[in-house]
């Protein structure tokens, strides 16, 4: 069913993906534009639909013609995708009838007037931009970071490398890390939950700048993804921004304690095309963090015994936070101290200009990067974290002896307490691996001519 069949239920998303199908059709094979993924006519009626389930009647396109002084034909056209320019007083008088949202009305007033007047996002080198890496530097003591329109993470501060060293990483992208890896999906508590809220951001975007390229690209990758496509599919929301919004996520740097987390963007006057995000964290009423521990994963690493070796590792990340590049890399890896255990093969995994080495004596990792000034920049991070990121590796050969340190060192310290987690560890295992060779065996026998075969004691019977 398509837009012009007038068939659009609330929620229906798949509904304003008709450009896509069509665009799918073209006999070239360039990338969508983000207009052509998401456009006003299939918003138009997602909102009427809206606006009729609020008002407990049909809210039919007659009535929304009538209410702007306009014909039923003019506003059916519209909603059939008819590129039409609206003035501030039509998307006021839309806004009103459709029973819009603030961000449902200005995402109306941006498609209305074909996108936003904005600055271009900073040269790699521009005085804004460092002007603006001095005040997160300078000023920032919480995990603070700049993106540009489409989410490249251009600036951050020490503390945000702590925390999340994925901005390390070549050409970072906040959306593709919270939509895509592995490792955001982990530490967010319900995920699906924080990726409906980016995507809503996403959506926004599309009226903002309906011929970016760049932002084209990266939407047909983040669906590329089944979960991803699914949650985007489900909704028709969208969203300015994240500001003041709180959640919850389990940490790598605070040794995988839960803490409660709030987001504050703020636009520079000089580039209002960017974002600053700050983010901070609630705390209780005894004036602690709100943070607890979670052991739901198998893998995760247990509090250690030892509240001396804790604020031993606490005083090592913020020793290293307070000068988060160095000049060379062995200055970097020097920093695990003399009884290092370098991981040239999982350095390759991590990325290009990428070392790693694991500290014994804090029971850590030293992530360092090679950035465009050609220092490095460090971070402190969990051996989970850098497991969680690849686990392929195990697969590779020569990896699998620095695989085995990073999983030790997520073990309890004591031989006996460490054989004990392995033991349930492995009992986990084993149990998962049967029941997926009962799945195996199922679709086997539900379908023995297409499916592989796999062998089961009842067939030597």
């Amino acid at each position: 069913m398509s837009i012009a069949d007038g068939g659009l239920k609330h929620g229906d998303e798949k509904m304003l993906l008709s450009r896509n199908t069509a665009s799918a059709e073209r006999d070239d094979a360039s990338p969508l534009t983000p207009g052509q993924l998401m456009g006003l006519a299939g918003l138009l009626r997602a909102w009427r639909a809206a606006a009729s389930e609020r008002l407990g009647k049909p809210l039919t396109q007659k009535d929304v013609a009538s209410a702007l002084h306009r014909s039923t034909r003019w506003y059916r056209d519209l909603e059939n995708g008819a590129t039409v320019r609206l003035d501030r007083q039509l998307c006021e008088g839309l806004g009103k009838v459709l029973m819009l949202g603030r961000d449902e009305l200005q995402a109306l007033v941006l498609y209305g007037h074909g996108g936003a007047i904005a600055s271009p996002s900073p040269a790699g080198d521009s005085p804004t931009r460092r002007a603006l890496q001095l005040l997160i530097d300078k000023q920032m003591p919480s995990p603070t970071y700049l993106t540009d329109a489409t989410w490249n993470v251009i600036g951050y501060n020490a503390a945000m490398a702590e925390w999340w060293p994925w901005v390390l990483e070549d050409k970072p992208n906040l959306m593709r890390w919270a939509l895509l890896s592995r490792e955001a999906r982990t530490q967010f508590h319900d995920w699906a939950r924080h990726a409906a809220e980016y995507i809503k951001l996403l959506k926004f975007a599309i009226p903002r700048h309906p011929d970016n390229p760049e932002l084209a690209q990266l939407i047909n990758e983040l669906r590329e993804d089944d979960e991803v496509r699914k949650i985007w599919d489900s909704s028709t929301e969208i969203a300015e921004n994240r500001d003041g919004a709180t959640y919850r996520m389990t940490i790598p740097a605070m040794n995988w304690e839960t803490a409660e987390l709030v987001s504050h963007v703020l636009y520079p006057a000089s580039l209002p095309d960017c974002r600053l995000t700050v983010i901070t964290w609630t705390r209780g009423e005894d004036g602690a963090e709100a943070c607890g521990t979670d052991a739901g994963h198998p893998l995760a690493p247990l509090p250690t015994a030892s509240d001396a070796g804790q604020a031993l590792r606490r005083r090592i990340a913020r020793r290293l936070s307070q000068h988060i590049t160095v000049a060379s890399a062995d200055e970097a890896m020097a920093l695990a101290g003399d009884d290092r255990a370098e991981l040239p093969i999982l350095s390759k995994f991590i990325g290009h200009d990428s070392r790693l080495a694991y500290s014994p004596s804090t029971r850590t990792v030293i992530w360092a990067t090679r950035q465009d000034d050609d220092r490095w920049g460090i971070a402190e991070v969990e051996p989970y974290t850098i497991i969680v990121r690849m686990p392929q590796a195990i697969h590779v050969d020569g990896a699998k002896d620095e695989y085995k340190v990073l999983t030790r060192a997520i073990l309890p310290a004591d031989s006996i307490e460490a054989v004990e987690r392995v033991q349930g560890l492995v009992a986990q295992l084993r149990r998962r691996i049967e029941v997926l060779e009962e799945i195996h065996r199922d679709e086997y026998q539900a379908d023995p001519k297409n499916v592989p075969y796999i062998w089961h004691p009842v067939d030597e019977i």
